[in-house]
């Protein structure tokens, strides 16, 4: 009968607490990615919602002809308490045609975010 060394009948106490301390590492850079993660997708989230929002806001203040001729700001109705909004017209060179600039914003963590989009809005009456 062969007898084996004890160093051959399994892990030494050293070996297995540096796999555990290797295994604990990984999960806390695991986790830590995982909360990044979902700080961005909330950042994303928001982000495009307010993007849809501006659209919105531009879209339907240009088809109706009421993009006031000074700054206006207000607050989204329901289900958006959250985004206020801006808009502002501004001349351009071109006769008869205007920049039509909408702001929305939100309060991140300890600052306020927000998206700005630009349009050109033909006055009425004016040619092309």
């Amino acid at each position: 009968m062969k007898k084996t060394a004890p160093s051959e009948h399994g892990f030494s106490l050293l070996e297995v607490m540096v796999a555990l301390a290797v295994v604990g590492i990984a999960m806390v850079a695991l986790l830590a990615l995982q909360n990044r993660s979902l700080l961005m997708h909330g950042e994303v989230q928001r982000l495009t919602q307010a993007t849809l929002l501006a659209r919105e806001l531009m879209n339907e203040r240009i088809v109706r002809k009421d993009v006031p001729q000074q700054p206006q700001q207000g607050v989204f109705d329901a289900p958006f308490p959250d985004y206020s909004w801006r808009i502002e017209r501004e001349e351009t060179p071109l006769p008869g045609v205007s920049k039509v600039q909408v702001t929305v914003s939100w309060d991140a963590e300890k600052e306020t975010a927000g998206v700005t989009l630009a349009s050109f809005m033909l006055e009425p009456g004016a040619s092309p």
